[in-house]
């Protein structure tokens, strides 16, 4: 059974929209695309390269559009999603140029993938997706990289639907300008005011 992990940079009130540039995504009028860039320092370059390193990706229909349009052109940067097959979660899409990509179309076929064997599953940004994911259970660990700051509106991590549950933190880094790095591992089902 592969891990599902969750790798996404979020603000302090669990904003995860656009937060690499203006133009990302200004779908709701949200206008504070591209809000990480005033923290970018070197500490934060181990986390990135760790989590850049090849891998399998679950990706949702947005995200798979946005980064199809840039990383194909830029492969130095980030080789590994270029050469890693990509999982597509869509309604519409059936087919792309980019190479090593494939389409899913309901949750039955992410719990097929997911109980398959090979590499574990990296999903960056796909807010939808990860709605998805959370809510029914299928979030096996979360590499967060929180922001100090808020922005009040924008699609956010935690949204309607997650379901109860702990998550144990197993690996941590804050930077001289205060971007924390974490990562946690699911722990159980929270009932009734326990955990396990």
């Amino acid at each position: 059974m592969r891990k599902i992990i969750v790798i996404t940079m979020i603000t302090l009130d669990g904003v995860m929209q656009a937060p690499g540039g203006p133009e990302e995504d200004r779908s709701d009028g949200f206008k504070y695309g591209g809000w990480t860039a005033p923290y970018v320092d070197a500490n934060g370059s181990e986390f990135f390269e760790k989590n850049m390193q090849p891998a399998e990706y679950l990706l949702g229909g947005k995200t798979f559009e946005i980064f199809a349009g840039y990383w194909p052109k830029h492969p130095d940067v980030w080789p590994g999603i270029n050469e890693g097959m990509k999982y597509v979660m869509s309604d519409t899409m059936e087919k792309s140029d980019w190479k090593n990509t494939t389409f899913l179309k309901s949750l039955e076929d992410i719990k097929r993938l997911k109980n398959s064997t090979g590499s574990d599953l990296h999903v960056w940004g796909s807010g939808k997706l990860i709605q998805l994911l959370l809510k029914n259970n299928l979030v096996d660990e979360l590499r967060l990289v929180i922001y100090p700051l808020t922005l009040g509106q924008g699609k956010k991590l935690f949204a309607e639907g997650t379901i109860p549950a702990a998550f144990t933190l197993t690996e941590s880094a804050v930077t001289p300008n205060g971007v924390i790095m974490a990562t946690y591992k699911r722990a159980g089902e929270v009932k009734t005011g326990t955990v396990g």
